[in-house]
């Protein structure tokens, strides 16, 4: 039985290899992307991105959809408040309509990006489960079901966890020491007005002592919030999060002395609380050029979500990666070598900032040092 062979196989839908399967399309090149998840609306994508100028916009116009992109952003996104743990507000920023980094819910843009593929491109409920050389830089993927295809071109698109990642690296994601609570408030100006009033129109943080309740209006009106702490790697483990009464007393107990209408942000969420640790790669991962091979986003440079650039890395890769395929037809090895040399300096800056700002953000001094980074900037 003869196997299923594609030119460029990319694995995983994520933002990263959306904007590289579009990218390609839009110079004539044809992919194949392999999605685990059973189809687009599977689960819910997330809450708002801030999306930047030199990154994901670039991205979006490498794209052509970056006029489309303009027309979904969440007016009033890029609003900033950061309040001290006693919820005393000691920065608020407005969105004036002029700053350079959108907000977009995170599902608007995958559809945008989903919409833009010729159907059939993406292949749902596809889940690698290996991949192996075949010499010449060809691989063969094998997925869940036990079929297998072969590829010329083989992307990791798969985030923090890869399965490709295996060919290029024994590197594995570590833990930062930041622990995460996801929650959300929905309705937030009927049901938690609050809450609601307390958080702003856009970007909120309250921080102090190496804790912090981060949060965002989304685009339903609804209140996303994280919050964060250092904590061991076991922590989350001991939470029973089908309790979700016993999970909001155990995220509680560590925001006993802050402010009542901040301990009001996870005491009033709405559904299951959902943990998550933080896991980031070493700053300046890389790995020596291995024919017919390649990464991208998570699964190249994942890191801790601090520096905001995670889906802004994910896209500009895919549109490099995109971009250097179609300007070396027929020599793959030239455009993951021309893709990589400018992969590896750009995520390593990236990184380091990344992880520089959560040493910003979770100190004893915070939020004073995060107070003083943004005085900086509006003084340059």
């Amino acid at each position: 039985m003869s196997t299923t062979h594609h030119p460029i196989a990319i694995i995983g839908g994520g933002l990263g290899g959306l904007t590289l399967a579009r990218v390609l399309h839009v110079n004539g090149i044809e992919a194949a992307v392999f999605e685990l998840e059973a189809g687009r609306n599977a689960r819910v994508q997330g809450g708002m991105l801030d999306i930047h100028e030199d990154t994901g916009q670039d991205a979006l116009r490498a794209a052509r959809l970056h006029e489309q992109f303009l027309r979904r952003v969440h007016t009033g996104g890029e609003a900033l408040r950061v309040v001290d743990r006693h919820a005393q507000v000691l920065m608020n920023i407005s969105d004036d309509g002029n700053g350079a980094r959108p907000e977009i819910d995170r599902s608007d843009l995958r559809d945008l990006l989903l919409d833009s593929l010729p159907d059939g491109t993406v292949r749902w409920g596809a889940k690698t489960t290996g991949a192996r050389p075949l010499g010449s830089g060809r691989h063969e993927v094998t997925l869940a079901d036990g079929s297998t295809f072969t590829t010329g071109l083989l992307i990791g698109a798969d985030g923090a966890w890869s399965r490709v990642r295996t060919l290029l690296s024994d590197t594995r994601p570590a833990y930062t020491g930041i622990s995460f609570v996801e929650m959300d408030l929905f309705a937030a100006d009927t049901r938690h007005p609050e809450s609601a009033q307390l958080m702003g129109g856009g970007m909120f943080f309250a921080l102090g002592e190496n804790r912090g309740l981060l949060g965002h209006r989304e685009t339903d009106g609804s209140l996303h919030i994280y919050t964060a702490l250092r904590a061991d790697e076991d922590w989350l483990s001991t939470i029973d999060f089908t309790d979700t009464d016993g999970s909001k007393a155990a995220v509680l107990a560590h925001f006993a002395d802050w402010a009542p209408s901040l301990r009001r942000l996870i005491a009033d969420a709405d559904g299951a609380l959902v943990p998550r640790l933080i896991h980031a790669l070493p700053v300046g991962h890389h790995w020596m050029r291995t024919p017919g091979v390649t990464l991208l986003g998570d699964a190249a440079h994942l890191m801790s979500p601090f520096a905001g650039e995670g889906a802004n890395l994910a896209m500009i890769d895919g549109a490099d990666l995109g971009r250097a395929i179609a300007a070396h037809p027929g020599d793959v090895e030239a455009a993951l070598a021309a893709y990589e040399a400018v992969l590896f300096p750009r995520s390593e800056k990236t990184a380091r900032d990344s992880a520089d700002s959560l040493e910003l953000l979770f100190n004893d001094q915070a939020p004073q040092p995060l107070i003083d980074m943004f005085a900086s900037f509006a003084a340059q």
